[in-house]
């Protein structure tokens, strides 16, 4: 199982790749090669990530999330040398602008390139309710994804409220319970309702986010994306963890029946959070023991120093453009 991040916050062009146990990390460096430089990978805050799997002779192709804006996007996977047409499955993690910004211009630049009826994976109506930023440090209107867009582009809109098997050798979380000591800060509210054709129908929402007006985001339809290496366990990958990052990867253990997690990678939303809750979370990681930790997104670097102290052995850094190599373990 390959994981490329596409798009993160930063990058480091001249980072230095390494082999550990298992895993082959590599680094992009510079967008040259037999000609002088042009371009290089565009970061944001945002996230996106192409996963390459292969089971024997089969090979799988999936991509999640799609960063802030389809500038970034599309000129990363141009650099890296993604080939959409291989795409097996879309997914998107949750509603929010830093997942979906570059979707609909991702989807115009591979316009019949794509695999016809490519389907996306979302977690509930939800994801499409036209959204306010309410948290600090500025506030605003945080976009609508255009599921006008989406028909035109020809892909099968998948709800996965329930786990649901993406590309046959993922599965998505479905909804992710709330059951550990981790709290939901709602930075966002949505506004119910279809207005000029986008927006989220009240009759698919829960009965509780049925009202006028902003109604703060719970999240109810966050998705994490996972995977069954053999012989080494669950890859989990997170996006966001709004629901809780612990959270998150139970509902992956629970729904697939895997305890063993070998890696947790993504954004794990821990930046808006005090020093007394980073150890309460780093602590109820030490108990899952998963192999790696890979922050990205909005983990936040308060996390990630107290993480390399008190997990030294399982933290890794990965960048805009870092290829995460993990090998199957023969039973």
């Amino acid at each position: 199982m390959t994981v490329r991040v596409l798009i993160d916050s930063y990058q480091f062009a001249v980072a230095p790749g390494r082999k550990i146990d298992g895993l082959d990390i590599q680094h992009f460096g510079w967008g040259i090669g037999d000609h002088p430089p042009a371009r290089t990978l565009i970061s944001e805050f945002g996230l996106s990530m192409h996963v390459e799997t292969q089971r024997g002779s089969e090979t799988r192709n999936t991509l999640i999330d799609f960063g802030f804006t389809p500038e970034a996007l599309n000129n990363n996977i141009e650099l890296v040398g993604l080939n959409p047409g291989v795409l097996d499955a879309l997914v998107l993690s949750h509603g929010h602008y830093d997942h979906f910004g570059g979707l609909v211009g991702f989807l115009q630049r591979t316009s019949g390139r794509l695999k016809p009826k490519l389907p996306l994976y979302v977690g509930g109506e939800d994801c499409f309710c036209a959204r306010e930023w309410t948290g600090p440090p500025v506030q605003g209107d945080f976009g609508v994804l255009d599921r006008r867009a989406l028909e035109k582009a020809d892909l099968v809109v998948t709800d996965s409220v329930g786990p649901s098997l993406v590309g046959e050798h993922g599965f998505t979380s479905g909804r992710i319970s709330q059951s550990s000591f981790e709290k939901l800060l709602s930075p966002s509210a949505m506004t119910i309702g279809i207005e000029n054709g986008l927006g989220c129908f009240p009759e698919r929402l829960a009965e509780e986010d049925r009202k006028p007006g902003l109604v703060p985001d719970q999240f109810r339809h966050e998705l994490a994306t996972a995977f069954n290496l053999k012989g080494r366990g669950l890859i989990v990958l997170t996006s966001c963890s709004h629901r809780g990052l612990i959270n998150t990867i139970k509902q992956a253990q629970a729904v697939s029946g895997v305890d063993k997690v070998h890696a947790v990678i993504g954004g794990f939303h821990l930046a808006p959070y005090q020093p007394d809750y980073l150890r309460q979370t780093i602590a109820a990681l030490r108990e899952i023991d998963p192999t790696y930790v890979v922050p990205l997104h909005c983990s936040g670097e308060p996390f990630t120093d107290l993480a390399k102290a008190e997990l030294p052995m399982k933290l890794l850094r990965a960048y805009t453009g870092t290829r995460l190599v993990f090998d199957s373990r023969s039973s």
